[in-house]
């Protein structure tokens, strides 16, 4: 099979390989009668089956790869905007205190203004806050794999050893 580092790979314009391991539809390695062997039938499935995976691996790869330069390429002009959007709002808060000063005087129509910032600013952190305290880390795989590791170490008991029997769903179904 070809990989990026070979002469021979070759990919469309979206990045996806042209060329994939084919699977052979004859085994060449029949006995004298015509009839493959169990053990070149067992060997060729083994083969064929580790090509198809790693031809859908390079597949899934190269597909994320593209999608993951599209992905660059569209958040840069995401990133553009909110640049113009944050220089904009400089604007914005001039404006409103101009508007302030029409009733106020100059000075409690910024100050007006400032401490409106402040707040927003406050909120904005008290918010953040709250939302990183609620990460708790990959539980779900931190359990699957004190699991996997459970069904590695019973390998060495009996069937009829209470913790093989006891059931995995509380429920005991």
């Amino acid at each position: 099979m070809s990989s990026p580092g070979s002469r021979n790979y070759r990919t469309d314009s979206n990045g996806v390989p042209i060329t994939v391991a084919a699977i052979p539809l004859s085994d060449p390695n029949t006995t004298g009668t015509g009839e493959p062997t169990i053990g070149n039938l067992v060997r060729d499935a083994t083969a064929q089956v580790s090509a198809l995976v790693r031809a859908e691996v390079e597949l899934a790869r190269a597909e994320v790869v593209r999608d993951v330069k599209k992905g660059v390429a569209g958040s840069i002009f995401f990133i553009a905007a909110l640049v113009v959007l944050f220089y904009s709002t400089f604007f914005f808060f001039f404006f409103a205190a101009e508007v302030l000063k029409i009733w106020l005087p100059a000075w409690a129509a910024y100050l007006i203004i400032f401490a409106a910032m402040v707040l927003v600013a406050i909120l904005a952190v008290l918010i953040g806050y709250l939302q990183v305290r609620r990460i708790r880390g990959p539980q779900a795989t931190i359990e699957s794999v004190k699991e996997t590791a459970n069904v590695f170490s019973r390998d060495d008991e009996s069937p009829s050893s209470p913790k093989a029997i006891k059931p995995a769903d509380p429920s005991g179904w």
